[in-house]
């Protein structure tokens, strides 16, 4: 994968790396983290199934074992406040597992994404969220599907706006926006 000009600078202290599925984005943010040194990776993926379960496989296949882990599907801004420390660059993949995380469970989404939004500015280590862009297809034809994507694109236009840098992976091609 090309690297964009922002990976020689140092990493600012909130990057939002988005794109669609499969679209290169959390191994553009593990490389941004793995060159500005040692790596916290919050996982908020659970495996539910065998699918996932496969799916979190190969991601940490892929990382190998210089990270450490923190599994967290719904206290991220706990998480980001106990383990984010000088020195130790995070990772948080992803956002939006995050937020079907809170919203299966009937957690208050819009608190939630407070509290993080506040964590962020006051972390002690820079830190990368990963999420996805869903907002891109079709209308989904179901009202749950529909109130998510909604709420996706909501959480992914307030953390950019909190963030220093974003940048948009399309095919494996990062693009800075921010």
């Amino acid at each position: 994968m090309a690297l964009d000009p922002a990976t020689t600078q140092p990493l600012p202290p909130v990057t939002l790396v988005l794109g669609g599925a499969r679209s290169g984005k959390s191994a553009y943010a593990e490389r941004l983290i793995e060159i500005h040194g040692p790596g916290l990776y919050v996982a908020t993926a659970e495996a539910g199934d065998a699918e996932m379960a496969e799916r979190i496989r190969r991601h940490q296949e892929r990382r190998g074992g210089s990270w450490t882990t923190v599994e967290e599907p719904l206290d991220l801004a706990g998480a980001l406040k106990t383990t984010a420390a000088p020195g130790l660059a995070v990772l948080v993949d992803c956002l939006t597992l995050w937020l079907n995380n809170l919203m299966a469970a009937k957690r208050d989404v819009d608190a939630e994404v407070a509290d993080l939004l506040e964590v962020l500015g006051t972390l002690a280590a820079p830190v990368v969220l990963v999420t996805n862009e869903v907002g891109l297809g079709v209308v989904p034809d179901n009202v749950l599907a529909r109130t998510f994507v909604d709420a996706a694109g909501l959480l992914n236009q307030a953390v950019a706006k909190a963030a220093d840098r974003v940048v948009f992976v399309v095919a494996g091609t990062p693009l800075v926006l921010k």
